[in-house]
């Protein structure tokens, strides 16, 4: 009996890409257990949001990366396309350690410069495979806007 390669099951693709964006939210909850206590306790800007609005943002966010990249395979991604999928959920998982489990606000604000390039670069290259690709990759490049600049004001204030 044989096998028929993974493109010919998308929907087990996609749960695939569904995993490794949960396995990144996974990674980011487990250091950010108190962290709705931590970011009340912290120093914000006034138009800093409420704690509780994280969670249903990221929920979205996930969900839309986790298309995108589907998307982007399905539209012939390739191993380097998608080793830079791989790459932009690894610098998300780790900005939640630096920041809340490390209180180091200036390195998180540093990575999350190069987690803000590495989407952008995956955006342009997603551009190439599939435009809906690419403009799902869209909130969250401007939800991580927001955080950066969220994050470098309360460095600069704690």
């Amino acid at each position: 009996m044989t096998t028929l390669p993974l493109r010919h099951h998308p929907v087990r693709v996609l749960f695939v890409f569904v995993a490794a964006v949960v396995a990144t939210a996974v990674v980011g909850s487990l250091f950010s257990v108190s962290a709705g206590d931590e970011y009340l306790g912290l120093q914000r800007p006034s138009w800093a949001p409420p704690a509780w609005l994280f969670g249903p943002v990221w929920t979205v966010l996930y969900a839309l990366i986790a298309l995108s990249g589907w998307l982007a395979w399905r539209n012939g991604a390739g191993r380097g396309e998608l080793t830079m999928f791989g790459v932009q959920l690894v610098l998300n998982a780790l900005w939640t350690p630096l920041f809340f489990g490390l209180g180091w606000y200036a390195v998180a604000f540093a990575e999350i410069v190069l987690l803000w390039l590495s989407i952008v670069a995956l955006a342009v290259v997603f551009w190439w495979r599939s435009r809906t690709a690419a403009l799902l990759l869209v909130p969250y490049l401007a939800w991580v806007s927001f955080a950066g600049a969220l994050n470098v004001s309360i460095a600069a204030l704690n």
